[in-house]
């Protein structure tokens, strides 16, 4: 693995080592503390759009496996725009061991890849979240205990994190619904792509209706309906979503031992209400956490290949 930039890049063998040491580093964390296995590497955070989790679990993640981030914010290096693609690259890749970037573009992703030196992480672009699949893969493993043939409804706005999930999800053997209103789902392309990987009772299957999409699964997943970039769509989007809240109702639908996943930041009282989010089948902020260990799996099979670990 040269760079992390997509789920569909992965083996599911290849998945499934990520998802394995992930483990392995989480329970050394939480039994005392991570070994130095990244001493002396460092890594760029390269932002062009805001994040909490992001920048904190992989800054997080560096600390605790002995290495050390800093934060390049939006209006200090404004890629694309200052400066390109290809020259951060270079540049940066004469100071650090590995770059990861949270931009808008995805080409600008695959720019940083091609040009830079030094290993490149896709912490999210428009087209895909590679890194939230990882810690969301990592969250049902540790609740469900398996993938093969696990049933996950996805309810809402098909965009990059829909796209990582289902790619992650037919990887590893699960089945997918995904509900979301008619010009808002994934495209051909997408469905095509997800089609190739699937393996084991991998299926997929796409609704209009939440409540049928959600009947009988062991995960429900939702995202905002408005992700950064869209603000102008807001006011029309705020009128097509509302059927796809995840709300009791939609809960009580789904097997009674379901967890309820959301990427986070959620804008409480569209797309989730309080009582899912605080509610029992809810493992929104054990997800959030999880995006740090999965993280730390990514930056030891990037920057130190040779851990035998």
């Amino acid at each position: 693995m040269k760079h992390f930039l997509s789920i569909a890049d992965l083996s599911p063998a290849e998945l499934q080592d990520l998802l394995s040491l992930a483990d392995r580093l989480k329970k050394e964390w939480k039994a005392g503390g991570n070994a130095p296995i990244l001493k002396g590497k460092s890594l760029a955070l390269l932002f062009q759009k805001p994040s909490l989790r992001t920048r904190v679990s992989f800054e997080m993640g560096m600390v605790h496996l002995g290495g050390y981030a800093f934060y390049l914010g939006p209006s200090e290096v404004k890629m694309g725009g200052r400066e390109s693609v290809a020259d951060v690259a270079r540049v940066l890749s004469g100071y650090v061991d590995g770059i990861m970037a949270r931009v808008f573009d995805h080409d600008h992703i695959l720019g940083l890849a091609q040009h830079a030196s030094v290993p490149v992480i896709n912490g999210l672009s428009d087209y895909n979240h590679p890194a939230q699949a990882l810690a969301d893969m990592l969250t049902i493993w540790e609740h469900k205990g398996s993938f093969e043939g696990l049933k996950m409804a996805y309810v809402g706005d098909g965009n990059n994190v829909t796209r990582s999930l289902l790619f992650g999800a037919m990887k590893l053997g699960m089945k997918m619904h995904i509900a979301s209103p008619t010009g808002y789902m994934l495209d051909e392309d997408d469905l095509e792509l997800a089609d190739s990987f699937r393996t084991g009772q991998a299926a997929f299957e796409l609704f209009e209706d939440p409540l049928a999409a959600v009947a009988d699964v062991d995960v429900i997943y939702t995202d905002v309906w408005t992700s950064m970039g869209q603000e102008e769509e807001t006011a029309v989007r705020l009128q097509v979503f509302p059927p796809y809240q995840i709300n009791h109702r939609l809960v009580s639908r789904a097997n009674s031992d379901c967890i309820v996943m959301h990427c986070l930041p959620a804008h409480r009282g569209e797309e989730i209400t309080d009582e899912v989010a605080d509610g029992p089948n809810s493992v929104l902020f054990p997800q959030a956490e999880n995006r740090m260990h999965a993280q730390k799996a990514i930056l030891v099979r990037l920057l130190a290949p040779d851990y035998a670990g």
